[in-house]
């Protein structure tokens, strides 16, 4: 009996000494918490680390930058954390792990990249534009093929809002731009300002910016779309509703669009919603702009100062390269996954739509990582909310965004 023990214990011992002592993963997306949660558990009763997921952002008390600078200042940061782009790349590049000679990075496109090295797991492929329910629209009589520009989407929203009560909604957009929503506005509806009509990761309107360069005609149409969003959007969930109240307004058939992405899509689910949705593009422009955003999002990363190296490397790869994992991701969290070898497709209907807009070539850049947390969450944030709030006027939201690029110029 004593040697049996003795045995067990000496496994256990390789065990932990080669993976240390459970893996940590912070995460922002609150939408696939549960499923994260319960892959991990089944991943770690397949004989690996015991594993603990946290997630914070997405409309939370607190985001992911904020919670992770606490976890550093405290010495307790996970061993595998999300980054969004370069600047959160810049932020915690001297802890973070050269992944270059990791075997998935041969099967996707989008890994993240700086320096000539590989550092980030692309998580999943995601897109934007505005999600709208095909019903509605039937039924007011609207073809989305007319939702292309702010002409469009000003007839069709006029047009909705006049039969609301026939069609039993409450508002015609679902539109989030409380300051715990910063995220919906100063990161997504911003980036519509900068690569909106552009071609794929055209940086011209960014980097302008960034320098302090602002096209004002560019920004005074882009305000006009912030406008009509928020004069049809339900005020409540407009300036006070978080993740939950924005997305079930769309859910419940309480709103005809949605600004969100296909990362709604397990939510939809989970509503047992059945209406037919797609994206349309998003109408900031003047001009016709054909197409939606779609990129990366963002990016598992591994803490290269963590005691669980090999257990966070083997989480990845068994995330590409194991059934469970291909499940959990595509199946489960309804992603689209970002490596080619995985053939399975989600079932969601938005990440389908998704999928049709890239494959017909109609898709602009994700730009908005190209400017710092803080800009975007305690500069423009407050800005849009303040809008939305009526606290100021279109020509002093635009006055206000001017100053802030203007700010930036070094």
């Amino acid at each position: 009996m004593k040697r049996i023990l003795f045995i067990v214990l000496a496994v256990a011992l390789v065990g932990a000494a080669a993976f240390g002592q459970g893996l940590t993963l912070m995460q922002n997306k609150p939408e696939i918490d549960s499923m994260l949660k319960a892959y991990a558990a089944i991943w770690t009763k397949g004989g690996n680390v015991p594993m603990t997921i946290k997630s914070v952002g997405g409309g939370t008390n607190i985001d992911l930058g904020t919670q992770l600078r606490a976890d550093y200042a405290a010495g307790d940061m996970p061993d595998i954390f999300v980054i969004a782009g370069i600047e959160d790349y810049k932020e915690w590049a001297a802890i973070i792990l050269d992944l270059s000679g990791e075997r998935w990075v041969k099967d996707t496109s989008v890994a993240f990249k700086t320096g000539g090295k590989v550092y980030g797991f692309p998580v999943a492929v995601e897109g934007w534009g505005i999600a709208y329910n095909a019903d509605v629209l039937k039924k007011a009589g609207v073809d989305p093929k007319t939702l292309v520009s702010y002409a469009g989407y000003k007839a069709a929203f006029a047009k909705i809002d006049s039969q609301k009560a026939a069609l039993g909604l409450k508002s015609v957009v679902s539109m989030a731009a409380s300051i715990d929503m910063g995220w919906v506005t100063a990161h997504h509806n911003f980036n519509s300002l900068l690569s909106n009509g552009l071609p794929y990761g055209d940086l011209s309107v960014t980097n302008d910016l960034l320098a302090g360069k602002v096209d004002a005609k560019r920004l005074s149409e882009y305000a006009d779309w912030v406008e009509l969003l928020f004069k049809y959007a339900d005020k409540a969930v407009l300036t006070t509703g978080n993740y939950d109240a924005q997305v079930g307004a769309f859910a419940s058939g309480q709103a005809a669009f949605l600004h969100q992405g296909n990362w709604v899509d397990p939510n939809m689910a989970q509503a047992k919603v059945t209406f037919s949705m797609a994206f349309a593009p998003h109408g900031s422009m003047a001009k016709t702009t054909d197409g939606i955003f779609v990129a990366a999002p963002s990016f598992y990363v591994i803490n290269k100062d963590s005691r669980n190296l090999a257990a966070a490397k083997k989480f990845l790869n068994d995330l590409v390269y194991t059934e469970a994992g291909n499940k959990y991701m595509v199946v489960d969290a309804g992603m689209i996954p970002a490596y080619k070898n995985i053939n399975l497709k989600p079932s969601g209907q938005l990440s389908k739509s998704v999928q049709a807009w890239a494959a017909a070539g109609k898709v602009y850049s994700w730009n908005q990582y190209n400017f710092t947390n803080d800009f975007r969450d305690k500069t423009l944030a407050p800005i849009y909310n303040q809008f939305a709030t009526g606290a100021i006027t279109k020509a002093q939201f635009i006055d206000l965004m001017t100053t802030a690029f203007q700010g930036l110029k070094k």
